[in-house]
């Protein structure tokens, strides 16, 4: 019997429960809290600078959890941190490359944030007026920060910002492709729900998720 319209929206249902069903996002998953305070926020910030770059995730993760480890888990701690000491607990945590310049691109964003924020990433959220534009652009401005770190922090902080929904991420629009769900940010807005950006932030973590990790096969099973 040939698939109708009904039953491939159903199944699109279905899989968005699956996908977004463990109330949590891409950050959360891995272990970071997502919560409207300035250390969360910046962490979440630091986790996004890491995904940015090239290589496996999964150590941007290990990093990402190395800094507050080390006892720096707010913009203030981070930027009274000493650059070898940062090189030293990026290449303990995995990172490869030219560390000496991401433990200086770290120093700069935390230095950054608490000079013009102090230390609260909700500050530019105010001087931003809540305006999604202006809040991207302000973010850009920051050291390190370009638009691919943005996507990945607002991923996370739309669940939190709510006016900067939707959003999502290059892995996570690839991933909706592949498995039907759509083909923008929009898109999968509408299958999470009219005004549910934190289930959006949920969906959305969790098929960058899948692209990430290649999980494809055992969604289609």
């Amino acid at each position: 019997m040939p698939t109708t319209a009904t039953s491939r929206v159903e199944d699109r249902k279905r899989l968005v429960r699956r996908l977004a069903g463990s109330g949590r996002g891409f950050a959360e998953q891995y272990g970071f809290r997502v919560v409207n305070n300035p250390s969360s926020l910046f962490q979440v910030l630091c986790l996004a600078v890491l995904l940015a770059r090239r290589g496996d995730f999964r150590r941007a993760v290990d990093s990402a959890h190395a800094l507050p480890a080390a006892g720096w888990d707010s913009a203030a701690r981070l930027a009274r941190s000493l650059h070898g000491d940062r090189v030293r607990v990026l290449r303990d945590s995995g990172q490869r490359g030219d560390v000496d310049a991401l433990a200086d691109t770290l120093g700069d964003l935390a230095r950054a944030v608490v000079e013009r924020y102090r230390g609260d990433l909700r500050r530019l959220r105010a001087v931003a007026h809540h305006d999604p534009a202006r809040e991207r652009e302000l973010l850009t401005e920051l050291p390190g920060v370009d638009a691919t770190v943005v996507d990945l922090f607002l991923r996370e902080a739309q669940a939190l910002w709510r006016e900067v929904a939707p959003v999502a991420d290059r892995r996570a629009l690839v991933a909706a492709r592949r498995l039907g769900l759509g083909r923008s940010a929009d898109d999968l807005a509408g299958l999470a729900g009219s005004g549910e950006s934190e289930r959006l932030a949920w969906l959305v973590g969790a098929l960058a998720r899948v692209d990430l990790e290649k999980r494809y096969a055992e969604l289609a099973a």
